[in-house]
């Protein structure tokens, strides 16, 4: 070959290599010196995209989202700060190594039981001049992407997160302003335009060909909860801890900054925050046990919780319907004021062994409530945990936590493992949200962290963003069914039974009055019917803000719960249950209270329904057959059903 020929390709070849350096990752080893660098990560051919960039300039990171070619996250930063070490800034790239994450595992309750995790993991390596090392990690799969930070021993605590998402200015924002008790009402804005504050991590936007939900997953007291901080103009949302100084005593692997995304009903069904954490601790699951609940607060108050007479009743109307747990609240064993124990034979003046005895005769379970102050030390722990598993309590509804600082979340990481010890299911109340907790702790059956039924401030257009933000990260305990609340609440009488449905529970804990629902034969007769868990979740139709319908599937049967938002219409729902024909029982509004339509339709058809103002509808679909004339299956309960249930099938 001649000289001119062979320099030729020989820079040719070099200019070619240096290309691919610019996606290629290097390996162990490799110093690619100042130049800019970009790395890929993606799982599947049309899920995200992930992009992470180095400037080689000010040794900064960056990471972008994008999706079937379309921008959903710009280039944002990424970085931390320790007392010790920038690992924001004059950062340079050592290695690469990839893996694949492919697991399986079973949820006790949620959307559905049975999971799949298919994730491409990327670790990324880099140092600073001192030498001072992180690893940004980015997982990738078919509904999110996620990074975390890892760092080693000795670089003190940590001061703050560069971290931030920059959404496109115009898109579409549904976001709630930051309160610790996570109980904010989702409002729409643009993510430019939203006035500048602090918001709920679990911020939804309408991105290019689709949504997206930022979130997080795998918070422990190894770290400190965060929020969002934006100002006005900008589509920027930065990550504020809510510790000014995070303790760090060791080697430090960060919570999961995540972004699920896809179209709304990828967004909706997604388990990505669970599928992100750490699998279960509790080995043993078989006396975990979801199911619906009679919750006595709002229909009773604390008259209700300081009376045993009060409470048997409650338990007879339960063990009535078949329904496995009442809730007893505030007030069961103070003797004196709400905040004062000083009785040192409060055990034995106690009436809730005689209760508990009493509904366990009846096939019922007892939830207790108690404030977060009398289980704040390991003594205290020590006194409550024991005696209420032997007096055969079912679970425990912890309240007043208010606070996602590192010292609460370290509570956290103590009660946990301390409540399972002592087979307690629990439910949090005034709390956190779950990121991914009920995967890692399978018998936390729900939290609160949502503006739910005790506020009487709620808007019907808050229930209809709920299940695209707060319900997608995990069970939410809302507390529906408070048909006793008429000015209290936004909605109208089938939208309350839709939200039995709607709103995803391990321990869904119905507010009403027994009296309500006796006035209401076909919204007990659906509560009635409603199973402890699903098998599968699908969105049939949905704006954030205006309507939203969920399917959930328990064994061969449909469970369908829809809200809307605005004037009186009929909705289009489109029947994507399957194929083959399926008889469609709807409870909706009627003019003198609620009604029962049954009809059959096939899969795929589209089932209207005249929805009042504010209003919804609940439906039970089951696969139609000759002689079928309901999808009810049998109660223990010998009243008959109502006769609106024996009907005429219409075809």
């Amino acid at each position: 070959m001649a000289a001119p020929i062979r320099t030729a390709v020989t820079a040719l070849c070099a200019g070619l290599v240096a290309t691919l350096l610019t996606t290629v990752p290097a390996r162990a080893g490799q110093d690619p010196g100042p130049r800019d660098r970009d790395w890929a990560v993606t799982a599947a051919a049309h899920g995200p995209r992930a992009r992470i960039s180095l400037d080689g300039a000010t040794g900064t990171l960056g990471i972008g989202v994008s999706r079937e070619g379309r921008t959903v996250v710009e280039p944002s930063p990424v970085g931390i700060v320790t007392e010790r070490a920038d690992l924001s800034r004059d950062l340079r790239f050592l290695r690469r190594t990839d893996r694949t994450v492919d697991e399986r595992y079973r949820a006790a309750s949620g959307k559905r039981l049975d999971r799949r995790v298919r994730m491409t993991e990327t670790r990324l390596s880099f140092a600073t001049p001192a030498g001072a090392r992180l690893d940004l990690v980015v997982r990738a799969a078919a509904d999110g992407v996620a990074y975390r930070y890892v760092l080693p021993a000795g670089y003190g605590d940590v001061l703050g997160e560069t971290s931030a998402f920059t959404l496109p200015s115009e898109a579409g924002a549904w976001l709630s302003t930051y309160r610790t008790d996570n109980e904010g009402q989702f409002a729409p804005y643009t993510a430019a335009s939203a006035p500048t504050g602090a918001y709920s991590p679990q911020a939804l936007f309408a991105t290019p060909g689709g949504y997206t939900l930022l979130a997080e997953s795998g918070l422990t007291g190894a770290y400190s909860g965060a929020r969002l901080a934006h100002t006005q103009g900008s589509g920027t949302y930065r990550v504020r801890l809510a510790d000014e100084r995070v303790e760090a005593d060791g080697p430090l692997a960060t919570p999961w900054r995540a972004l699920v995304t896809g179209d709304l009903a990828t967004v909706t069904r997604s388990t990505f925050t669970d599928d992100l954490a750490p699998a279960s601790e509790v080995t043993d699951t078989r006396w975990i046990r979801p199911g619906t609940v009679l919750w006595t607060w709002l229909a009773g108050g604390r008259a209700a919780g300081q009376s045993l007479a009060a409470q048997k009743a409650y338990v007879d109307y339960a063990a009535a319907r078949n329904w496995p747990y009442e809730a007893v609240d505030s007030g069961w064993y103070f003797k004196k004021d709400e905040w004062d124990v000083t009785d040192p034979d409060w055990q034995a003046n106690s009436w809730m062994p005689e209760l508990v005895a009493y509904a366990r005769a009846k096939g019922v379970g007892i939830i207790v409530w108690i404030h977060q102050r009398d289980l704040d030390t390991p003594e205290e722990r020590a006194r409550w945990l024991p005696t209420l598993e032997q007096w055969g309590v079912k679970g425990v509804k912890i309240d007043f936590m208010n606070s996602e600082a590192q010292s609460m979340l370290r509570w956290y990481d103590a009660v946990l493992p301390e409540t399972a010890a002592h087979h307690l299911m629990v439910d949090f109340h005034g709390s956190t949200i779950p990121k991914g907790i009920q995967r890692t702790w399978p018998h936390v059956m729900t939290l609160e962290g949502v503006g739910g039924e005790e506020k009487r401030t709620n808007t019907a257009a808050h229930l209809t963003t709920l299940p695209f933000t707060r319900n997608v990260v995990g069970s939410m305990d809302f507390t529906p069914g408070a048909f006793q609340r008429v000015g209290l609440r936004p909605n109208s009488d089938a939208a309350e039974v839709g939200l039995g449905v709607l709103y995803e529970s391990g321990l869904q804990m119905f507010a009403g009055t027994p009296a309500s629902y006796d006035e209401r034969p076909l919204a007990r007769a659906y509560f009635d019917q409603l199973p402890a868990t699903w098998d599968d979740t699908r969105l049939l139709t949905g704006r954030p803000g205006q309507e939203a319908v969920l399917a959930r599937r328990s064994g061969d049967r449909w469970f369908v719960g829809g809200v809307y938002a605005g004037a009186a219409r009929t909705a289009s729902v489109p029947l994507a249950l399957g194929p083959g024909r399926w008889l469609v029982e709807t409870v909706l509004d009627g003019a003198g209270g609620l009604v029962l339509d049954r009809r059959v339709l096939r899969g795929g058809d589209t089932l209207t329904v005249d929805v009042v103002a504010q209003g919804g509808f609940a439906a039970l679909a089951c696969p139609w057959r000759a002689g079928v004339t309901t999808c009810h299956r049998p109660h223990p309960d010998p009243a008959p059903p109502p006769p609106s249930l024996t009907g005429r099938v219409r075809r």
